[in-house]
């Protein structure tokens, strides 16, 4: 019996409205009446869902336990219900809930529903009603977690491949800035010898050649390279022959043109001339690099907006089904070079196009990568595979990880279904690929063995 508690108790539940007197007499006499205090815990994880929560007085704010720490999940107001539900599943809470200022809840246990059923079909109706609701608004939220978890694995990785061509440019500016200070010094202690013109050209010449070009030299050639420069420069009276070693060699010369350059130059001058050719072929080397990263800059916005489809509307158009992966495989680089993952394309020429949102498909395409990666130990391989099959395009992707155990691999479809730690996946990713692939009028299958993993996506040429 909720002693103490009278259908007026019951004004401040929506839910509860209109219902006839006999409806709220039969509440009162089957159900009960607990009172908490502030912070007091009301029902903890793992304990079993028998009890339907009616919220009289105060509020409660649940909290899920994500990679070891609790976090605000929802929180219940006064009027609101939760708890178990007529018909609901749950066998077992799955969030803590903690009494905000003084609680009252009225409790109903679910043994009790059958009965319920009997005395008011239409608060039954209402109940149900109101669990639906609740189950939209978790799969939206899940769906917005899954989506803000898929992005900040992007943003991780995106920023990792910036931030090295950024920290290249800013190390070859640093040492381009010395090199251009110490440049004028440089050209003063050569122009004091007053050297021939005429050799002095020979030296530019040099200076702005192109590097050969050849295979890089092997780790002992090298050595003898620079064993053989390093004496020529003694030979040359330069003081420091180790400081002008490393570049005259990255610029790919050898003893003999650099014999040839300085021959007309008295010996007096020959140090200075060199610390300027190196200085020279250096500075040009390091504009390559800034021009290299540069670029690497810009390929990855680039790939950014292919990706995401920023300068294109999001309506249904003809898409190239290898430049979206081939974009999302370049969003994931990061995540597959951590773990040393070899990918193989194996796509079919002339591929016709298929009618799809870009994005939508780069997000079927980065879910199923994504597990994929997870799945795969350090070294593993993903292949991708597209092919024409009668009037559809199909699109693989492969990998040769552990597999699906079979008494998983019919639920792995499921929404919410996920064999990955709490906090670390909702279990939406394929259900999320699943319904945009039937949004395009194709399929998703899965088939798995040991050794062989293979998500295959059906989509209307």
């Amino acid at each position: 019996m909720a002693a103490d508690l009278t259908p007026a108790d019951f004004s401040v539940v929506p839910t509860l409205e209109g219902l006839p007197a006999a409806v709220l007499d039969w509440l009162l006499a089957h159900g009960e009446r607990r009172e908490f205090a502030p912070n007091e815990t009301v029902v903890e994880p793992g304990m079993p869902a028998e009890l339907m929560l009616v919220l009289l007085q105060g509020s409660l704010q649940f909290y899920v336990a994500r990679n070891g720490q609790p976090e605000p999940a929802f929180r219940l107001d006064t009027g609101q219900i939760s708890g178990v539900l007529p018909y609901s599943r749950m066998q077992t809470i799955k969030a803590r809930g903690v009494a905000v200022g003084q609680v009252v809840v009225y409790t109903l246990h679910r043994d009790l529903f059958p009965e319920l059923e009997q005395v008011s079909p239409e608060l039954v109706q209402r109940l149900v009603a109101l669990m639906s609701d609740r189950a939209r608004l978790e799969a939206r939220g899940q769906e917005r977690d899954d989506k803000l978890r898929a992005l900040g694995k992007l943003s991780a990785g995106l920023a990792h491949e910036l931030n090295n061509p950024a920290a290249a440019i800013v190390r070859a500016a640093e040492a381009l800035n010395q090199h251009l200070r110490a440049s004028p010094t440089l050209m003063r202690d050569l122009l004091q010898h007053c050297p021939d013109p005429a050799a002095l050209d020979r030296l530019t010449t040099l200076a702005l050649a192109p590097a050969a070009d050849g295979p890089p030299l092997s780790g002992l050639a090298r050595a003898d390279r620079e064993d053989e420069l390093l004496s020529w420069l003694d030979e040359q009276q330069v003081p420091d022959p180790y400081a002008l070693v490393e570049g005259l060699l990255n610029a790919g010369l050898t003893a003999t043109q650099l014999t040839a350059a300085v021959a007309d130059l008295p010996t007096a001058a020959r140090p200075a001339a060199l610390a300027w050719l190196e200085a020279k072929l250096a500075s040009l080397r390091l504009v390559h690099d800034v021009q290299e990263a540069g670029g690497r800059i810009s390929t990855l916005v680039h790939n950014v907006k292919t990706y995401s489809h920023m300068d294109r509307a999001a309506d249904f158009a003809p898409l190239d089904v290898h430049a979206g992966l081939d974009s999302t495989v370049n969003m994931l680089g990061f995540a597959l070079r951590e773990k040393n993952i070899q990918l193989r394309r194996d796509y079919a020429p002339g591929l016709p196009p298929v009618r799809g949102q870009v994005s939508s498909l780069n997000q079927v395409w980065t879910n199923l990568l994504d597990n994929a990666i997870s799945a795969l130990p350090p070294g593993g391989e993903i292949t991708l595979r597209t092919l024409l099959e009668g009037d559809f395009v199909r699109v693989f992707v492969i990998d040769n990880g552990p597999g699906i155990p079979p008494e998983i691999l019919p639920r792995v479809l499921e929404p919410f279904f996920t064999t990955k730690p709490a906090g670390e996946g909702s279990g939406l990713g394929l259900d999320i690929a699943l319904r945009t692939v039937e949004t395009h009028g194709g399929k998703l299958e899965v088939s798995s063995a040991p050794g062989h993993t293979e998500f295959c996506v059906w989509l209307p040429a």
